[in-house]
């Protein structure tokens, strides 16, 4: 009997999408198009044809989009039906190795290194090998895009040519060594290893292509080589592969996303579907007709225009701002009258293209009480956080250098520099009878620890970490920040009643997984009574009543001049259509006449983007006598 599935919530461009439910199908998606909606009523269509929910996978960019399509598909299969499996790439990876571990010749219990953890490793070899002026960033950086691009370490070094390269390929030689020792793997290795696991295990390709039976991915343009590569192994033979994207919101190339990718998807497959999404839902038509206006101008995109049914909606807000300083404040000023006039608080969004931009925006906001959050401050980036669960992954994974040289140190052991050192290199007959006292209270309560992570339930494992750490105990005694930290552990047990349920040690390995792949978005507080200040990067797949894009100067959005040959000016111009189609209903543009950088004041020019905006969307603004700011002339 078929599902219930509402159709008539879809457009016609969304049934064919749904309906077509054999072979490769293309969905050009357009901002603001429905796309989750889609692909939910898609995945149900599919159930309701016969398709049991286990054989369908569905995968996308971020925790917090698997959440949404988790719930979407939920409200539309009626129980009894099961759930098919919705997750990022990083986390089917991490799926897949744990479950063909042996196939791929590694322990289970491996730890993943966030960036943080990659950045010290790479620091530590760095000056090992008499390189420490290298920045450890920027090695990090080449060594992943390699490795999104599905190089190894040595066959990277054998096509290394200049001295950057040659220097690159030695320290990733030394950094796959401290990753072997440690028995870890970083972000980018989540996927390689994954691909390297397909490619190399007959058993375990042809075991996964009969587990799923129709494959969906989801913001298809930000897929880099091995993304893709994972993506077709699992839709072969049959590839019932639906992609699901839009070229136009592709800024993510420094990342090692290729566009290309989506645009060659029907070459690929010359037998491919493709149904163009092209109804937008969430803007008025004023905002729509200067995204239009912005992107048309790009020439590597498939062609489509966003149109919608919704209203005209109130003129686009231009301010040329004298100086960093008065933008800010025009924002800010701007902001509490929005509030005032009854939008809330977190239906309002405030993007700039580099992070340093947020300074005087805070300011502004700190001085006129508005209440506002940064996005980027992570809950499992506190140190606390970090602590308890440093812990955690030390007792599942002893060889882990970084978590257990975090744990010794959490807290005042009597564990210094030294003892440390002879610890970790298993020299304990070196060691003193009361600094080797100290080790041994240190492993014994990791010997209790990895007990309790595989036999407790992963909230009551978490609970017994920050106390048998003597975490809690130690934060319970300081008076000044202790209290607000304590309520972090306590919210990490909050956080880990989710995964109760599974059988341990699984569940606290899905805890350590979720805190090693969050992304900013997935912070986030929907609810919180704040504005919203971030990147426009960060704020892809994100929507706001209200939007404004600060910056919009030459040389700062866009990012470099148009002719310079390091900057592609069509991912700019795509960044600042995503800028705009974050908005529902109101878009505020601004830019200074000079601001201030690198230590000195410099004199900007309008950006090129806001010429391609017809003058008659907009509307300019004016502030009143500068009230208490400080006005640099």
């Amino acid at each position: 009997m078929p599902l219930q599935n509402d159709k008539k919530a879809l457009n016609t461009a969304q049934k064919q999408a749904v309906l077509h439910t054999e072979g490769p199908l293309l969905i050009v998606a357009g901002a603001g198009a429905g796309k989750t909606r889609t692909i939910a009523h898609r995945v149900t269509h599919l159930i309701g044809q016969g398709v049991p929910a286990h054989r369908i996978l569905t995968v996308t960019f971020t925790n917090k989009a698997a959440s949404e399509m988790r719930e979407r598909i939920r409200s539309l299969v009626p129980e009894g039906h099961g759930m098919p499996l919705v997750a990022t790439f990083h986390a089917l990876g991490v799926r897949l190795l744990r479950e063909f571990h042996a196939e791929g010749g590694f322990a289970r219990d491996f730890s993943i290194w966030d960036r943080e953890d990659s950045i010290k490793a790479l620091k530590r070899i760095l000056e090992s090998l008499g390189i420490g002026d290298a920045a450890p960033r920027s090695v990090l950086a080449a060594i992943s895009r390699a490795k999104a691009g599905g190089n190894s370490g040595s066959a990277y070094a054998e096509r290394a040519r200049t001295f950057r390269e040659q220097q690159v390929a030695r320290v990733w030689d030394a950094y796959e060594r401290a990753l072997s020792e440690e028995n870890a793997f970083d972000f980018d290795d989540l996927l390689l290893r994954t691909l390297l696991l397909l490619e190399g295990s007959d058993k375990v390709r042809a075991l996964l292509q009969n587990r799923w039976s129709h494959v969906h991915i989801d913001e298809y343009q930000d897929t880099n080589k091995v993304q893709n590569k994972i993506a077709r192994i699992l839709a072969a033979p049959e590839n019932n592969l639906c992609v699901v994207g839009d070229g136009d919101q592709n800024i993510y190339s420094w990342r090692g996303s290729d566009m290309e990718l989506m645009l060659n998807f029907e070459t690929e497959f010359p037998a491919a579907k493709t149904v163009l999404l092209e109804q937008n839902y969430r803007s008025t038509r004023t905002i729509l007709a200067a995204a239009n206006a912005i992107i048309e101008k790009n020439v590597r995109r498939k062609p489509k225009r966003l149109f919608t049914e919704n209203e005209i909606g109130e003129a686009i807000v231009l301010y040329g701002a004298r100086n960093d300083l008065d933008e800010a404040w025009f924002v800010a000023e701007s902001a509490r009258e929005l509030i005032e006039s009854g939008t809330k608080p977190n239906e309002i969004a405030v993007l700039y293209r580099e992070n340093f931009q947020s300074r005087a925006l805070e300011e502004a906001f700190l001085t006129l009480s508005v209440p506002y959050r940064v996005l980027g401050t992570r809950f499992f980036e506190r140190k606390e956080v970090k602590d308890v669960l440093a812990y955690v992954r030390a007792s599942l994974n002893p060889r882990s250098k970084l978590d257990v040289s975090r744990a010794a140190t959490a807290i005042s052991r009597g564990i210094g520099k030294v003892t440390l050192e002879k610890m970790l290199a298993g020299n304990h007959d070196a060691l003193s009878k009361a600094a080797r006292e100290k080790v041994e209270v240190f492993q014994r309560v990791l010997a209790e620890l990895k007990h309790a992570v595989r036999t407790l339930p992963a909230s009551e494992a978490i609970r017994f970490a920050a106390e048998r750490s003597g975490i809690e105990k130690a934060l319970r005694e300081d008076t000044e920040e202790g209290r607000e930290r304590l309520e972090n552990v306590r919210e990490l047990v909050n956080l880990a009643v989710r995964f109760d349920d599974m059988t341990p040690p699984e569940g606290i390995e899905r805890l350590l997984e979720e805190a090693a792949l969050q992304s900013e978005q997935d912070e986030l507080d929907e609810g919180a009574e704040a504005v919203s200040l971030m990147t426009v990067h960060a704020s892809k797949g994100l929507e706001f009543d209200a939007v404004f894009v600060t910056g919009l100067e030459q040389g700062l959005f866009p990012a470099m001049r148009a002719d310079d040959e390091t900057c592609d000016p069509e991912e700019e111009r795509r960044l600042f259509y995503v800028a705009l189609t974050r908005a529902r209903k109101r878009i505020f543009l601004s830019y200074a006449s000079e601001r201030m950088r690198w230590g000195s004041r410099e004199y900007t020019l309008p950006s090129e983007f806001l010429e391609d905006i017809d003058p008659r969307l907009m509307q300019s603004a004016e502030r009143g006598a500068p009230r208490n700011e400080r006005i640099i002339d």
